[in-house]
């Protein structure tokens, strides 16, 4: 033992496997462990098997100081949102961070103030001052940029800009994309409704604008009638108020709600009135809130697969850093899904 070094030091670090002995053990050559640990596409997929475990069983780490030194990079990656981030999904963010931690980056989440030009000095300093591979905004940096615009400009620090929040975090591109609201007024005609009625988003969002947009298009094309549309702020208190000043009694026997939230006051504020869900009046929402699936009646809804988004987002910028073949958004027909579920049924049946 060397002199000077505690026994319980020595022995962790004679334990501390190296990538020699994973190499030894999967029976492979140290520079093909290196390339697994890299993500490199080449290894073949029976010899990345081996790595795997060989990995598994001795417990291997990489050593992120040296590897730190050897690449000059930092495994560090920036997440930038505007400034105002209450309303920021925790989905997109999970996504993101599991995505980044699966391949050994740690990822740092930036809120900047101001609009796009003042984020985009902003963005400047920030990487002088700190130590950062790659960005990745869920918001524009830069004025009328249109997709993919101002990607890449700063040498040698990829930047992907994803766009989808605006600056006060309103919803917008595959968020705000609202064609699936036309497939639950479809399904709703198919089950006997030719009476609805709409509790719209604040106007300022486009995902409210998107959705009501498509809500009276569909109306109109099926030969529908649309007994009200309301617009309320996002909450179950302004669901609950358009319920009780006007869906009970517009004469409708189906209500598409812009948000969970409306949806949710909507259908507790009709109980209060004695009116049934689904009996007497179906409704229906939209982002697939957790508690939408216990409420009773279970809510039917438009899922929006957030955490797959940032997981995609994250991708785009790995590639990009990485040299590989560009990865695209995530469709949006892989992104929403209907989720049918109680409080929509057959239209009621009226009598006299």
């Amino acid at each position: 033992m060397a002199e000077g070094v505690p026994a319980s030091r020595a022995g962790r670090e004679k334990k501390r496997p190296t990538i020699l002995e994973v190499a030894q053990l999967a029976g492979v050559s140290h520079q093909t462990v290196s390339r697994f640990l890299r993500k490199d596409p080449t290894v073949r997929t029976e010899v990345a098997r081996k790595v795997a475990a060989a990995i598994e069983e001795l417990g291997y780490r990489p050593n992120q100081a040296a590897r730190t030194m050897r690449t000059r990079r930092s495994n560090r990656l920036t997440v930038l949102l505007p400034g105002a981030t209450e309303r920021i999904s925790h989905e997109l963010l999970r996504g993101a961070a599991a995505e980044a931690h699966e391949a050994d980056y740690l990822l740092d989440v930036v809120s900047l103030e101001g609009g796009a030009e003042a984020r985009a000095a902003r963005l400047e300093s920030l990487l002088e001052a700190e130590g950062t591979d790659g960005v990745l905004s869920f918001t524009s940096l830069y004025e009328a940029e249109g997709p993919g615009l101002g990607e890449g400009r700063r040498p040698g620090v990829p930047l992907v800009i994803d766009g989808v929040y605006d600056d006060e975090m309103r919803s917008r591109g595959t968020f705000a994309d609202a064609s699936l609201a036309a497939g639950l007024i479809r399904h709703l005609a198919d089950l006997g409704h030719r009476r609805f009625a709409h509790v719209a988003g604040p106007i300022a969002w486009p995902s409210a604008q998107g959705r009501r947009a498509v809500y009276e298009a569909t109306v109109a094309e099926l030969g529908l009638e649309s007994c009200a549309v309301v617009e309320a702020e996002w909450s179950m208190r302004a669901g609950w108020d358009a319920a009780k000043d006007v869906m009970a009694g517009c004469g409708a026997t189906a209500v598409f709600a812009a948000s969970d939230q409306l949806a949710l006051g909507v259908i507790t504020g009709l109980q209060s009135m004695g009116v049934d869900v689904p009996r007497d009046m179906s409704v229906c929402g939209w982002d697939d809130w957790e508690i939408g699936s216990y409420f009773r009646p279970t809510l039917t809804t438009v899922s929006v697969d957030r955490e797959r988004q940032g997981r995609q987002a994250v991708r785009r910028l790995l590639a990009r850093l990485n040299g590989a073949p560009p990865v695209g958004p995530v469709p949006v027909a892989e992104v929403n899904r209907i989720i049918l579920r109680e409080s929509t049924g057959p239209a009621p049946t009226r009598i006299g």
